[in-house]
């Protein structure tokens, strides 16, 4: 009779390796939980660009905004100028002190939650300066006109330039897009890896994987064009940019992965995952970059996931908005991705040719 039971030590072995799995398993949680609630537990604006329209003095009044740091004002000419700058990004909203009565304007398309914020802040100022008003011809016993009491009750007038299509009214359909995308490029540039071992590196082989990456890329856009028309996201956009961009947000992520793949091995793989976990949350597809901390806003434009965001929002919402440094740093990421894919091939394959050279010839008898 045979005793089968592991061996004491093959016990005390597997103890170990389980122990620091788990341990591993719990600082990396730890790790990500620190960051996701340091990057998006309590979004506060941080420069946060806003415009005013009104006297020297109104605008006088604005520019205290800026003192803590979270706001950032621009004066403009008129009401069309402030809409103009609305759309072109330059702004997230603003007041016009024009007429009887002052208008807010926001652009729902650009942050729900910025927008919501203008909303709150200005509805609360609004009531009360009317409220000082009351209070003002009250203690001077004089009457209170009807139109005055209806303000305390009646919304401030609000003009939403750039609005959120009805069917994606809380503005979340960005950010699932961008997560596919990211998700779907990381697992296919793990997948185009895994072929790396069946056929010598060469410079054709660096020509077939950039291809294929290319390939990928166009398939991606054109899938998610599909998804999001299935739904009525994105119905107003502008198509070309929107797939050309989608497509760059794709090839951005998988040629940059596949590259560091080529450079370090198959631990480089690692590189899409830390692109979902880590560039998600800061891309600004679903919290404004500006509502971020400032690391973050800037880390996170300059990753494929935020420049895509950017790109992405643009296209489907503000055609006039400048999107050249966007499209800049995805050209770099997908650019720099297929260079090193077809070096790295071709640096292989010249290896082995010299190899083959330099053998000294076989001594005969």
């Amino acid at each position: 009779m045979t005793d089968t039971a592991p061996a004491p030590g093959g016990f005390r072995k597997l103890s170990r390796l389980g122990l620091a799995i788990a341990v591993t398993g719990a600082l990396i949680q730890l790790v990500l939980a620190v960051y996701y609630l340091a990057m998006a537990h309590s979004p506060s604006p941080h420069d946060l660009p806003v415009g005013v329209v009104g006297s020297a003095e109104q605008q006088a009044q604005a520019q205290q905004l800026e003192k803590d740091g979270q706001f950032k004002v621009e004066s403009y000419d008129d009401a069309e100028a402030l809409q103009q700058a609305i759309r072109e990004r330059d702004a997230y909203g603003g007041v016009a002190f024009q007429g009887s009565t002052p208008t807010l304007y926001v652009a729902s398309a650009a942050s729900p939650s910025v927008a919501n914020l203008f909303r709150a802040q200005y509805t609360k100022v609004y009531q009360q300066q009317v409220q000082e008003q009351v209070q003002a011809l009250t203690t001077a016993g004089r009457p209170v006109p009807v139109a005055t009491l209806a303000a305390l009750t009646t919304p401030p007038p609000v003009t939403d330039v750039v609005p959120l299509p009805e069917d994606d009214s809380a503005g979340s359909s960005l950010g699932f897009v961008i997560q596919a995308l990211c998700l779907g490029g990381s697992i296919a540039s793990l997948a185009l890896g895994r072929l790396r071992g069946l056929v010598d590196r060469s410079a054709l082989r660096g020509l077939g994987h950039a291809a294929l990456l290319v390939v990928y890329a166009v398939a991606s856009a054109g899938v998610a064009l599909l998804a999001m028309a299935l739904f009525g996201v994105g119905d107003g956009a502008d198509h070309v940019t929107l797939f050309w961009g989608l497509a760059l947000i794709s090839l951005a992520v998988t040629a940059s992965t596949a590259a560091v793949v080529a450079l370090v091995g198959p631990a480089g793989s690692l590189i899409g995952g830390l692109y979902f976990t880590v560039g998600l949350i800061i891309s600004g597809s679903s919290i404004a970059p500006e509502m971020l901390p400032k690391a973050g806003h800037t880390v996170g434009q300059l990753l494929p996931p935020g420049a895509g965001a950017t790109v992405a929002r643009d296209a489907m919402y503000f055609p006039d908005a400048a999107t050249g440094g966007a499209f800049a740093v995805l050209f770099v990421y997908a650019g720099l991705g297929l260079a090193v894919i077809l070096f790295c091939n071709a640096a292989a394959n010249r290896t082995r040719f010299t190899r083959v050279l330099n053998r000294e010839p076989a001594v005969t008898e």
